[in-house]
């Protein structure tokens, strides 16, 4: 695999410039948008489909009527029992999420070298990974795959830019290929660095899933703010809520929503302005009773927003 400035198949990654990118964007986001237009805003869950039926079971359970969705393993079986599970509960899945292979360390001092697409240690085996992935939510049926970039730079003539824009033009091809969207999740960059990244790639099929918690846990934005940026790339939304960096080690804390900095009524308001009517997809990242406690509290304090 090429990790270079090049694509690997004899096109250099040329950037087709903001302007020109992001109406090509914008159609297939339009397009995207128009399928979804017959359904409302709706929520979502994030859903541990380690074990499919139960994982779907549980998203039916607590009354939600779409979810994205982690799997263990991308072979054939769990597919087609994802895809059962799906269709079983009458659940829509919305997107695959990914991670790894290899450790992936959510810290100021480690993330650099161990999250997601940038740290050249582990990139060509994330991207044999989201190769798969995407070919698993082929059979599963799911329309997108999504994981975090990474610590992108901001300076696009840094060493790491190039060929960050080389890696997201090969996964960006392999899912359109496969009929799917990718969506970088935000969070360790910038909007305007992920936005820059995405530009350069080049593909209409690349998107944003905005994580509204992310850009304040990691000090790189406010969501509401986010949006002006890369609104007609919003193809997905995390809704999640935490408060900024105070240590220089270490993330923000993520809260139960309602408890932290996202401003969910202006957040929802600005959506709905950029034509905006893909799922909610409520994600909490503890485990126990109080996940679902919180994710519950979510749903209700959501749904009396989106109407």
């Amino acid at each position: 695999m090429v990790t270079g400035g090049e694509t690997g198949r004899g096109f250099p990654v040329v950037a087709p410039g903001r302007r020109k990118f992001l109406q090509l964007a914008a159609a297939v986001v339009v397009a995207a948008r128009a399928q979804q237009a017959a359904k409302p805003l709706r929520l979502g869950v994030v859903a541990n489909c380690e074990n499919p039926d139960a994982g779907i079971r549980r998203v039916k359970e607590l009354g939600f009527p779409t979810c994205q969705v982690t799997v263990a393993s991308y072979d054939g079986a769990t597919a087609k029992g994802l895809r059962a599970a799906l269709d079983r509960y009458g659940i829509e899945g919305t997107s695959l999420i990914v991670t790894g292979p290899g450790p992936e360390v959510y810290t100021f001092r480690d993330g650099p070298r161990t999250v997601g697409l940038v740290p050249p240690k582990t990139r060509e085996a994330r991207v044999m990974a989201l190769y798969k992935a995407s070919d698993f939510a082929k059979t599963a049926g799911i329309p997108a795959v999504q994981r975090h970039f990474g610590f992108l730079p901001e300076d696009p003539e840094d060493p790491v830019f190039k060929p960050c824009v080389d890696v997201l033009w090969h996964v960006a091809d392999h899912c359109k290929r496969n009929g799917q969207t990718f969506r970088c999740e935000t969070g360790q960059e910038t909007p305007l660095a992920l936005l820059r990244v995405i530009s350069a790639a080049g593909f209409p099929n690349i998107g944003v899933n905005m994580d509204t918690a992310n850009l304040i846990l990691y000090g790189k934005g406010n969501p509401v703010d986010a949006l002006d940026v890369l609104g007609p790339l919003v193809m997905g939304v995390h809704a999640k809520d935490g408060r900024y960096p105070t240590d220089p080690e270490k993330l923000g804390e993520e809260t139960s929503i309602g408890q932290g900095k996202v401003d969910f009524p202006r957040f929802l308001a600005r959506l709905k302005e950029i034509g905006y009517s893909g799922p909610i997809t409520i994600e909490r990242e503890i485990s126990g009773p109080q996940q679902t406690a919180d994710i519950l509290a979510a749903k209700r304090y959501l749904e009396g927003l989106i109407g």
